[in-house]
């Protein structure tokens, strides 16, 4: 049986936006509409810290180091991708979908996966570790039934 029968939904991921899609036909002719977008502003990380990095003594006469600087664009991408599961379980809950496929970078299923409720987590049936969010449907489309052919 494939992975993208009617009726599956497919997450497709990445830091900063979201496409929800839904399989309307069958897993031979996928035809993946969008029900939701999700984007979130996340501006690059030069462009959100105020201030540079702290310094800290050292314990010698004089020395400093510089603190770790915060990588305030990464911890963006990673609640979002809270965001996302609690979006999840939310139309989990109300039956909007029984499979699910998430498509996402190794970084962004690797934020969401810890992230996914149980209930959210059951439904999904296979994971596709590539950033799709800025192709065509029709492109999404076939590189998914071809990476998930026989899956």
């Amino acid at each position: 049986m494939s992975v993208l029968k009617a009726g599956t939904w497919v997450l497709v991921a990445d830091g900063e936006k979201a496409l929800f899609l839904r399989n309307d036909l069958d897993e031979i002719n996928p035809d993946l509409n969008v029900v939701r977008i999700k984007k979130q502003d996340n501006p690059p990380d030069r462009d959100q810290g105020a201030s540079p990095p702290g310094r800290r003594g050292d314990g010698g006469a004089g020395q400093r180091s510089a603190m770790e600087e915060t990588d305030w664009h990464e911890l963006a991408k990673e609640r979002f991708a809270e965001d996302l599961a609690d979006l999840l379980y939310q139309l989990a809950h109300r039956g909007a979908f029984d499979r699910l496929v998430l498509v996402a970078p190794p970084r962004v299923l690797g934020a969401l996966r810890p992230a996914l409720h149980k209930e959210v987590a059951a439904r999904v049936v296979a994971e596709l570790h590539k950033t799709l969010t800025n192709h065509p449907l029709d492109r999404i489309e076939a590189l998914l039934q071809a990476e998930l052919d026989g899956a």
